[in-house]
């Protein structure tokens, strides 16, 4: 291929444009120095590379092209316009490239963040009330991705999963770390986010802008359900509308008519209170008071002075178990206004009974769970893997799972394509799919036949695409999170 002195860059399509540049001589400057200058910051060159190893071995000849274009733009404007490189040996211009294409495939080998043809955003509260809660869950959705990577028949090459923070909480905070997955990182997809409230936040700001599919593996507030969402928003986690069934059928069973309910101030909160509560007075129990309560407040003897007047047979805490729903138990127990606790699904985890100790033994719970077949065999891969199936880590692992196997379906990586094939994978009829399977599952579709994927939490996907719901029960026993059974 003959190069010359020319300008030739790329938009983000990868179409050529070309802008003249001044001429340059490029036999006086030193291959040595083109090295020493592009390793200078390998970072910032593989950025405006944009490239590693496999795209280099797998482009074919138009990007291949492109690649060396793009490096000799960058060696032009960082350093052939500096007259402080000289050259003793005359070399022509195509050596020179030579030696800087070598060193484009020797930094690409070493970028361990190689490029991907298919990206997935893995968006949750790595920092905030449930941080203890997302390492499992993005362990899980990684699990699914380095599943697909293995099985080597997804058709549209290698798959890498993007994280980023949500807070959980702030709701700018996560919309900008949503934006900067779709425009900088060019997700094809979300796999999140985490709470209701920035999940809410990032489809309506964000998604819905960008056309990109999110399956949020733990947003459980009831209005999800309804929200418009141009069939770019599913769940593999219940609505709380479920919870609120399944908690009042529990408290029925086990003869706590009175309840006092704390909920944290925002959507995931209100809606499961309202849920609980609607549900325990359609069974014939009574609400004495359910009251907001805020995260991160360094006192909270106010707000359990109330929940305490109002007294009840329980206090439920509908709140983050590192946040303020363990600043009300705490509060609850050290003036001794409550000693029995409800925890629904943000409260479960096995940070709170090591942080509040015993005084919560003999509490109860619940979180999405299952007994199914597809949930023991995720449980055995995640101890394989380094991590433990902890509350929703199967329902990431399955948001991931869905949106790569609705992509073999579509062929496509575009939202607009396969957003119409994950209610098709997610449910019958089909070969039931579990963990451990997805290699299977690629082929089958590539043959045209039909999967019901099952996967690790019991998938189906109901109404607008969430999931119908299956819960473990709880109980706090000598300090351990203990599952006694499934509704």
């Amino acid at each position: 291929m003959e190069l010359t002195p020319d300008l030739v860059t790329t938009n983000q399509n990868d179409q050529i444009k070309t802008t003249e540049i001044p001429a340059i001589n490029p036999k006086k400057y030193s291959p040595l120095m083109l090295i020493v200058g592009l390793t200078i910051n390998i970072n910032s060159f593989l950025n405006k590379l944009n490239c590693s190893y496999l795209t280099v071995l797998l482009f074919a000849e138009k990007q291949l092209k492109i690649i060396i274009l793009k490096a000799y733009h960058f060696a032009y404007t960082h350093f052939l316009k500096r007259d402080s490189f000289f050259c003793k040996k005359e070399q022509t211009w195509e050596k020179e490239m030579k030696k800087i294409f070598a060193t484009l495939l020797a930094l690409c080998l070493l970028n361990t963040a190689s490029f991907s043809d298919v990206k997935l955003g893995i968006i949750l509260g790595f920092t905030g009330p449930i941080e203890s809660l997302t390492p499992d869950m993005a362990a899980g959705a990684e699990l699914a991705i380095d599943e697909v990577n293995k099985a080597g028949n997804f058709s549209m090459g290698k798959v890498s999963g993007v994280r980023a923070d949500s807070t959980c909480i702030d709701s700018s905070a996560a919309t900008a770390a949503a934006e900067r997955l779709i425009t900088s990182d060019k997700v094809n997809g979300i796999m999140g986010a985490d709470c209701s409230g920035v999940t809410t936040a990032i489809l309506q700001q964000v998604a819905m802008a960008n056309g990109v599919v999110m399956i949020s593996p733990s947003a459980t507030s009831p209005a999800l359900s309804t929200v418009e969402d141009n069939n770019l928003f599913f769940r593999t986690a219940p609505s709380d509308a479920r919870q609120g069934q399944v908690v009042a059928d529990i408290l029925k069973e086990k003869g706590l008519k009175k309840v006092a309910i704390s909920y944290v101030n925002n959507d995931y909160g209100k809606g499961l209170a309202a849920s609980i509560e609607e549900n325990h007075k359609a069974a014939g129990g009574t609400v004495t008071i359910s009251a907001p309560h805020e995260d991160d407040k360094g006192d909270y003897s106010a707000e359990v002075g109330a929940l305490a007047q109002a007294g009840g047979d329980i206090l439920i805490v509908a709140g983050y178990l590192n946040s303020g729903g363990k600043g009300i138990i705490q509060a609850s127990l050290d003036s001794g206004a409550f000693d029995l606790f409800f925890l629904p699904d943000g409260m479960i985890g096995e940070s709170l009974p090591k942080d509040i100790g015993s005084g919560l033994n003999g509490s109860i719970g619940t979180v999405p769970g299952t007994d199914s077949p597809g949930a023991a065999k995720f449980g055995d891969m995640a101890t394989a893997a380094g991590f433990k199936s902890g509350p929703f880590a199967m329902e990431s692992y399955d948001a991931a799972a869905l949106m790569l196997l609705a992509m073999e379906a579509a062929k496509s990586s575009d939202s607009q394509a396969y957003k119409g094939k994950i209610m098709d994978i997610a449910n019958a009829p089909g070969e039931k799919i579990f963990p451990g399977d997805l290699k299977k599952a690629l082929k089958l579709i590539s043959e045209g036949k039909d999967v019901d994927y099952v996967g690790a939490s019991a998938v189906e996907l109901i109404g607008g695409g969430e999931s119908a719901g299956n819960y473990a029960q709880i109980e706090v026993k000598s300090g351990v999170n203990e599952t006694v059974a499934y509704r």
